[in-house]
């Protein structure tokens, strides 16, 4: 396949915008084709910005697949906006890079991962932080076994900004947890496997008079992992105003190692004494996760994060909430 990737964008949001400008990066192997959104002027700035008003835009997703050929379509659209884009994606075989929640049920999740693996397409979810330098090379420790077995991990979500109306209400969102803090989630899963239990507490300290503001700004959540090992999961929205940070912390049995970022990190090797490794990188893991998914429609091979882990870390994002509206532990076995 040596002619360019015909990709369109569906949604054209915010996070729309670094998407595409990741794939002028590529302009040798895709071409931009299309834009849609609800708000079609959202699409008509888009077509204009990165295509001089070439591509074509749509209000309606139906429209744009029935009038322009994709072999991609990238899906930036707020969890409670997802219908069938996916499912009429793969029945013309369409190529699909969808940003995280992939849904905000379980079944939905899994209805786009059996469209998808039934119809052989590639798909891809936005979890980037998987393209990390750092978190590359702690995986692959732990894979070889040179790691050591897996007993702890922390991570921690920071943020502190009203964020969209729709981001506020837990019934359009699913919450922090869910649409956000779900990136420490799939760190969580793609270090130390799938998690058999599930307890979380999340609460709405400092946003009770904000009216519509009906998702958690502070949660704390343990995840229990068949082999003993154990997952912490802190975050707020109550932080540093204006400020993302997300840090995390991995203890093995030969290797401590402590995360600035995804892409930064001290190795203490405590199996040797104490050997420090700095891992010091400044990758584009947007561009990382692009070019693997690219990468994998040309080839035929996978990519690192498939619409099936998006569904698996949907799942235990999923079992959290519920633990905190039981106020039990939750057997991930029993997720909604």
């Amino acid at each position: 396949m040596s002619q360019r990737l015909r990709v369109g964008i569906l949604g054209c949001g915010n996070f729309a915008h670094r998407h595409a400008r990741t794939l002028q990066q590529l302009e040798n192997e895709v071409e931009m084709a299309a834009f849609c959104n609800r708000t079609i002027e959202k699409a008509e700035a888009f077509s204009q910005q990165y295509t001089n008003g070439q591509a074509p835009v749509f209000a309606d997703h139906h429209q744009m697949y029935d009038q322009v050929h994709l072999d991609v379509i990238l899906i930036c659209l707020p969890p409670y906006a997802h219908s069938d884009e996916v499912k009429i994606a793969v029945s013309l075989g369409t190529h699909v890079f969808i940003e995280k929640p992939i849904a905000l049920t379980s079944k939905q999740g899994w209805a786009m991962v059996n469209a998808a693996e039934q119809a052989g397409i590639v798909t891809q979810v936005g979890f980037m932080f998987r393209f990390g330098e750092a978190i590359e090379r702690l995986k692959g420790m732990i894979d070889t076994g040179e790691a050591g077995q897996v007993g702890l991990m922390s991570a921690r979500y920071f943020c502190n900004a009203l964020h969209a109306p729709w981001w506020r209400d837990r019934e359009l969102s699913g919450g922090q947890l869910v649409e956000q803090v779900i990136h420490m989630v799939d760190l969580m899963r793609f270090l130390m496997g799938e998690a058999a239990t599930a307890y979380s507490r999340q609460e709405n300290l400092f946003h009770q008079d904000v009216n519509g503001y009906t998702v958690e700004d502070v949660s704390a959540t343990v995840f229990g992992f068949p082999g003993g090992g154990v997952g912490v999961i802190y975050a707020t929205n109550g932080a540093i105003p204006n400020r993302w940070i997300n840090d995390y912390r991995v203890v093995a049995r030969n290797l401590t190692a402590e995360f600035t970022n995804a892409n930064n990190a001290v190795f203490h090797h405590t199996g040797e004494g104490d050997r420090q490794e700095l891992i010091a990188s400044d990758r584009d893991f947007y561009l990382a996760e692009m070019q693997d998914f690219l990468n994998a429609i040309r080839t035929g091979g996978s990519t690192r994060a498939p619409l099936r882990e998006g569904a698996k870390s949907l799942d235990l994002a999923l079992a959290a909430t519920q633990s905190a509206e039981t106020g039990r532990e939750v057997q991930i076995s029993e997720k909604i």
